[in-house]
């Protein structure tokens, strides 16, 4: 049986509604400050994808309006499930912009704990959208994914493991430092910029980076702003390499 479910928020960002766009409406945009790798095709009835972790989604792009408007809807599912996004810009005085997010469709039989998962997730998100908005103007990132379970390992147990290996003081609060060196990496250094029971964000001179934590498994969502982000051949190769590096130290840390 579907549920049908509604998000809406709105929030100001410290930049131009040409910048929000570019950030909610093109594949590297997205890819500097949501989730997976992102490829879009700029018109109504082109198509959106998101693939994480092999997991590959699309949807039809309903509505185009640059600078405005974008709209997305997923397929739908053999049980009725789909899921709808809008975006809806409007530029303020002062060279802020404010974004309106409509996240709508229908849920399946355990739509209590998806609704109440991206209920939670959104308001992250776009803290992220505001992190890389105003650290970041005018850059992309590269996406960095990796996930491992920690089977028998509780919430705290796993976010006492983290704290631990970025020199973090529990419990993680924003404006904490955190340090760490992962093998193969250049130094982790940084602030903590956003801290729940679920995740928290740290914040370095060339990166976002999420480490988003439950019971038994742990997932990381970077946003690398450095060398490898020059777009060529080499740049994509190195974040290959970061990706790979970073699922050898979590894996490491969990194992």
């Amino acid at each position: 049986m579907t549920h049908p479910f509604e998000i809406e928020l709105e929030t100001s960002l410290p930049a131009s509604p040409e910048e929000v766009w570019e950030a909610i409406a093109t594949g590297p945009g997205i890819d500097s400050w949501f989730m997976g790798r992102n490829e879009l095709d700029p018109r109504e009835g082109g198509t959106a994808v998101m693939e994480t972790g092999g997991h590959r989604e699309e949807a039809v792009i309903t509505a185009y309006e640059p600078g405005k408007r974008l709209a997305t809807r997923t397929a739908t599912t053999e049980d009725g499930r789909f899921m709808a996004f809008e975006y809806l810009i409007e530029g303020r005085d002062g060279g802020s912009t404010v974004l309106r997010v409509v996240h709508s469709g229908l849920l399946g039989d355990d739509w209590q704990d998806e609704y109440d998962a991206l209920r939670r997730g959104w308001p992250f998100h776009l803290h992220t959208l505001r992190e890389y908005l105003a650290h970041f103007p005018g850059r992309t990132a590269v996406p960095v994914f990796a996930a491992a379970p920690a089977p028998g390992r509780t919430q705290p147990e796993i976010r006492t493991a983290l704290a631990d290996a970025l020199s973090l003081p529990l419990p993680v609060t924003p404006g904490a430092r955190a340090y760490g060196e992962p093998a193969g990496l250049p130094p982790l250094d940084g602030e903590v910029v956003w801290a729940d029971d679920e995740r928290f964000e740290v914040r370095t001179a060339d990166g976002l980076y999420t480490f988003h934590h439950g019971s038994g498994v742990v997932l990381m969502f970077h946003h690398l702003f450095g060398p490898m982000t020059a777009g060529d051949g080499a740049g994509a190769e190195a974040g290959v390499e970061a990706e790979a590096a970073w699922q050898r130290w979590l894996t490491g840390l969990l194992g």
